[in-house]
């Protein structure tokens, strides 16, 4: 008989209607429904997003409980993203969630966005799967955040740094657009930057005191350049596309790099690992496991599966929140801001 808890994640906060179910931190099932919508308008449009994950999340449940193999009644308690993130997305979801507790009698769990990417690194898909070791520091990277975070258990985290202002993976998308790149632009440039040369722009790196970041200086720097180089040479872009990525892919990856380095060697923490959806960045994965060899760390990378939004993460967070009885109440209303 089987002793573990099945729980299912439900994830909406941007334009990924996700679900997953989880037999204690064990994946069984990871659906996620992508919105095309948006690629016609260059971002992510807030209404167009919550309408779409109304269409979605009874079919992406509907699917990840038959590719987990059980019905609903099996459910131990359901797992939702609270926030944050756009509100009118996390509304469909957390609604949907808390209604289909309170339908099957069982508890709803409310879960940080950003918490659970860190907590990706726990959802395994066999018993053999290395997970990091507490105390661990986690660069989380997103298109909304930029991150360092101290774990020191799956319930107790402390940001020790973050980004003042822009998030890199914003930078990556608004450089992406201005050089005419579709969205979503980030993985374009890490496409386009393999065959480009890193050092043949050199752009201004932040100087932030501590473990914080700051991206609207350089982001300014880049557009600045381009808008220059264009009025002398309309074809500039064109004739530089690949050189361009790889100079804005190189210094936003050395400006994260330069932070954990220091905050590893500062706080003498050996375990470091990535999450969030720049996590899935080529140069960001190479460069952390090239400086872990280097400094003798115990370095952990996402498989790509873990690293955008997902609802198995929020499964796995759910998890260890109900080995601890954190449940939530239905006054636990979604939230843009989510503050730790």
């Amino acid at each position: 008989m089987n002793n573990g808890k099945y729980i299912l994640g439900i994830e909406s906060s941007c334009d990924d209607t996700a679900a997953a179910v989880c037999l204690d931190n064990m994946v069984l099932s990871n659906v996620i429904a992508n919105q095309k919508v948006h690629e016609q308008y260059g971002g992510v449009v807030p209404e167009l997003a919550s309408r779409a994950h109304q269409a979605n999340i009874v079919p992406v449940v509907t699917e990840a409980l038959r590719q987990a193999g059980i019905e609903k009644k099996e459910l131990s308690a359901i797992a939702y993203t609270r926030g944050p993130g756009l509100l009118g997305s996390l509304l469909v979801g957390s609604c949907f969630a808390k209604s289909l507790a309170q339908a099957l009698n069982i508890p709803a769990i409310e879960i940080n966005h950003m918490q659970a990417h860190i907590l990706a690194h726990f959802a395994i898909r066999k018993q053999s799967d290395a997970t990091p070791t507490f105390p661990f520091l986690c660069l989380t990277v997103s298109g909304g955040h930029t991150q360092i975070v101290k774990v020191e258990s799956p319930l107790q985290m402390k940001i020790i740094g973050q980004t003042l202002d822009d998030a890199a993976g914003e930078a990556f998308d608004k450089i992406s657009k201005v050089i005419g790149l579709p969205y979503p632009g980030g993985p374009l440039i890490d496409k386009n930057s393999k065959l480009g040369n890193p050092h043949a722009f050199k752009f201004n790196k932040s100087n932030i005191a501590n473990y914080d970041f700051s991206f609207s200086g350089f982001k300014t720097n880049v557009m600045n350049c381009i808008h220059n180089e264009t009025q002398k040479n309309e074809n500039f872009i064109e004739q530089n596309l690949n050189d361009i990525c790889a100079s804005v892919q190189h210094t936003i990856i050395n400006m994260l790099m330069d932070k954990i380095i220091k905050a590893a060697i500062d706080l003498q923490i050996k375990t470091v690992v990535i999450a969030g959806g720049v996590s899935a960045n080529s140069l960001l994965r190479s460069r952390l496991q090239e400086t872990g060899n280097e400094m003798g760390w115990n370095v952990f990378i996402p498989p790509f599966e873990f690293c955008t939004d997902n609802a198995a993460m929020i499964a796995v967070a759910g998890y260890f929140k109900y080995n601890d009885n954190q449940f939530s109440s239905l006054a636990d209303s979604a939230t843009a801001r989510y503050e730790w």
